[in-house]
């Protein structure tokens, strides 16, 4: 009769810690975003460099390490950009800028607000630039984010989203360092977020 009683608490047990588990809200997210990249140009080359602004696709994932707490893998695909002097166009290149930055949700009715602190990594590829001039192909800088999630049901949200991400390059001419090109975009996003 024990062994029948222990057998039906411990079944008892792991029903309800299964039913706990299939109610509790997963840890990941998953977002989707058309994202405006607005570059500040700030050029010390004395060349007066820019790059042009541009709309691009943006995808994320989110890890919450609590209902406050998360992590946030900002990704894309490499985007082409034309490089102007002055206003004329003197060439092209890509850049692929991931971001990791670490976030806290508030706790709010009907929305979810939260804001975000990281690091940024650009590559720049695909250089086409005039003979003698060339750039560091490589950026490390911070990224800073603030956001909200608005729940449309129980898994799918919308997301507002706005980053300011600090990347720059230093520019050579004849391989002299001829200066800094800092492109430092502020990107602001309008996307789907999906909890599972």
């Amino acid at each position: 009769m024990k062994k029948n009683l222990l057998a039906v608490a411990v079944l008892c047990a792991l029903t309800s810690g299964a039913a706990f588990a299939q109610q509790a809200e997963s840890p990941w997210l998953v977002r989707v975003r058309a994202v405006h990249l607005d570059s500040a140009n700030k050029d010390s080359t004395g060349l007066g460099l820019s790059i042009n602004n541009k709309t691009i696709p943006e995808f994320d994932i989110t890890y919450f390490f609590n209902k406050n707490v998360a992590a946030e893998l900002v990704l894309t695909v490499p985007q082409k950009h034309d490089v102007r002097s002055n206003g004329t166009n003197i060439g092209t290149l890509k850049h692929l800028p991931p971001s990791l930055l670490l976030q806290y949700h508030f706790d709010a009715p009907g929305f979810e607000p939260y804001v975000g602190a990281g690091v940024n990594y650009t590559r720049f590829s695909s250089l086409n630039l005039p003979a003698g001039v060339g750039i560091d192909r490589n950026s490390w800088g911070g990224a800073l984010q603030v956001g909200v999630d608005i729940p449309l049901n129980k898994n799918l949200s919308l997301n507002f989203d706005v980053k300011k991400v600090y990347i720059k390059t230093d520019v050579f001419a004849g391989g002299v360092k001829a200066g800094t090109f800092k492109v430092d975009p502020v990107l602001v996003g309008v996307g789907l977020g999906w909890r599972f």
